[in-house]
């Protein structure tokens, strides 16, 4: 990849609200590739999690809203407590996701898309996640009703699989608050709680 680097595109508005939603200062990232060695999902991604980064550093931030990389992200945080820095690399997929989504850019996946929405919806219906609920409501959505059902036998004989999720959300008023807080965007005590 080449690129024209000049003043303005490596101080891009752009940039900057990255930068500012993250939290994050980008410079101090040098490119070590610590996130990207250690993600789970790497091997699936069009651009690692560095590139990522050094795209928003040099000012390239269409390139990285485009690319598939910040819709695979699992959040899983093993990039940002690998970073010798201390950058929060989720963060900033995060915040490149969410600018995406303001922008109409979806990913080429229809599924993780999907995968997102119905995830979220679990946890704020029942404060926490049922797996076989969220499978069965993506296979449905996507048209593969019974994709993984031979799955199913076995993660039950091992305990993996509930059939059904009873217990009671101890907070249900709590919850409500936090996705209203969340939802809000630049609302008050935004990222209160963000990685915990």
């Amino acid at each position: 990849m080449r690129y024209l680097l000049s003043k303005e595109a490596l101080r891009s508005e752009l940039a900057e609200r990255v930068a500012e939603e993250s939290g994050q200062e980008l410079a101090r990232c040098y490119q070590c590739g610590k996130c990207s060695s250690g993600c789970p999902l790497a091997e699936e991604m069009d651009l690692l999690p560095h590139q990522v980064i050094r795209l928003v550093q040099l000012g390239q931030v269409e390139e990285a809203l485009r690319s598939e990389a910040i819709w695979l992200c699992a959040s899983c945080e093993t990039c940002s407590v690998r970073c010798p820095k201390g950058i929060d690399v989720r963060g900033v997929m995060d915040a490149l996701r969410r600018i995406a989504y303001e922008r109409g850019l979806k990913p080429r996946e229809p599924g993780v898309r999907w995968f997102e929405e119905l995830f979220l919806q679990e946890v704020r219906r029942r404060g926490r996640l049922w797996e076989l609920g969220l499978a069965a409501l993506l296979n449905v959505r996507l048209w593969r009703p019974f994709r993984d059902i031979s799955l199913a036998p076995k993660l039950l004989m091992k305990g993996k699989l509930a059939l059904r999720q009873d217990e009671e959300l101890p907070d249900r008023k709590g919850l409500e608050e936090l996705f209203e807080r969340a939802l809000k965007g630049k609302g008050e005590g935004e990222g209160e709680g963000e990685g915990d």
